[in-house]
């Protein structure tokens, strides 16, 4: 037995097709704000103006005025002081984009959204649904200038603990998106009772898509005190499994949100456990009655943790390029993705 009966057949499919689009501007947002942190642009935009920031300037007068106002920034004054107009240009568009993107996906999801209501194609709890949805979005823009603020005080450096608040907001979005359009194209079924044994792989399919959330998290604390920058060796680092300097910081629990090596050796540590448990996890997968669609799931799943392993090896060996910086960010998407998807599918059918 499914979970909704919708009065238009075509409906849940034009829905799922909206959110899954959504969630692929989601993924280019998120990539997109990997390059803006590493490019060290974020600071380049001092107002929030959600409507008329819209429009960029457009002569030499706007770009002078805009420039002036950059100066009186932390950041120019103690990093950048020596940059020229034509540079600033550059970080300049990269968060410009950032932030139109932003708005680009508030508009698409608002405006189909008011259709699909006035339609009557979304209703009750979907129809709540939703619009919880749209509510984060706002919050994550009013998150996002919350984290710039937190710049152009003194220290030219957002705070790392709104920058992670800010990435995992969004992957809340995302898996908020991508579970209703999977529960629009496959409906879960209500009970368990008829599948005693998927129970265990199911609990477990849950607790890698909380673990990989907790990666992702430890992934802001790490991009926020530019952690990747040091031990850029594997798999040791600089030479010890647990580095030397773990608990130099006192108190000792703000090495945890403070210290280089705490927060790249947490985070590779979370990166240990998924090497295990995920090919566990598709290995137990195997010896169940899976349907297709679940099949599929878990080995777009393990694919996808071996893609992103390799990203975040490589962005470490090499010092954290942009362009590798950013695909491991885009990558932590895909992971994410990829186990909710298989979350999704072990509370489904199994093969008959």
């Amino acid at each position: 037995m499914t979970e909704t009966i919708h009065p238009d057949s075509r409906s849940p499919a034009q829905v799922a097709a909206w959110l899954f689009a959504c969630c692929a501007l989601l993924f280019c947002m998120v990539v997109v704000g990997g390059v803006t942190r590493l490019t060290r642009s974020g600071l380049s935009i001092v107002e929030w103006q959600p409507i008329i920031g819209a429009i960029p300037p457009l002569n030499q007068a706007q770009w002078e005025e805009t420039f002036d106002k950059y100066k009186k920034t932390p950041e120019y004054q103690q990093v950048n002081h020596a940059m020229s107009l034509d540079e600033f240009k550059g970080i300049f568009w990269w968060e410009y984009f950032h932030r139109l993107l932003g708005r680009l996906i508030g508009l698409v999801f608002l405006l189909p959204f008011l259709y699909f209501l006035v339609r009557k194609k979304v209703r009750g709890p979907l129809a709540w649904k939703l619009a919880g949805i749209f509510v984060l979005g706002g919050l994550q823009g009013g998150m996002g200038w919350y984290m710039v603020m937190s710049g152009l005080v003194d220290d030219p450096r957002v705070s790392h603990f709104r920058l992670t608040a800010h990435l995992g907001l969004a992957f809340i979005i995302f898996a908020a998106m991508w579970w209703v359009a999977l529960d629009l194209v496959g409906p879960r079924i209500h009970a368990n009772a008829a599948l005693p044994r998927m129970g265990p792989l199911r609990r477990l399919s849950a607790a890698l898509v909380a673990l990989i959330f907790v990666m992702v998290l430890s992934g802001g604390l790490v991009a926020g005190i530019r952690a990747g920058y040091a031990y850029n060796t594997f798999p040791l680092m600089n030479g010890h499994v647990v580095p030397p300097e773990i608990f130099m910081i006192e108190p000792w629990y703000q090495n945890f949100f403070y210290n280089m090596a705490t927060v790249q050796f947490d985070h590779r540590l979370i990166a240990w456990v998924l090497a295990f448990l995920v090919p566990w996890f598709w290995i137990r997968s195997l010896r169940q009655p899976l349907n297709p669609g679940a099949r599929l799931a878990c080995h777009a799943f393990l694919a996808a943790l071996a893609v992103q392993i390799a990203l975040g090896i490589s962005t470490l060996l090499l010092a954290v390029p942009v362009g590798l910086g950013a695909a491991h960010q885009g990558g932590a998407v895909v992971l994410f993705a990829t186990a909710l998807w298989a979350a999704h599918e072990m509370r489904r059918p199994a093969r008959a």
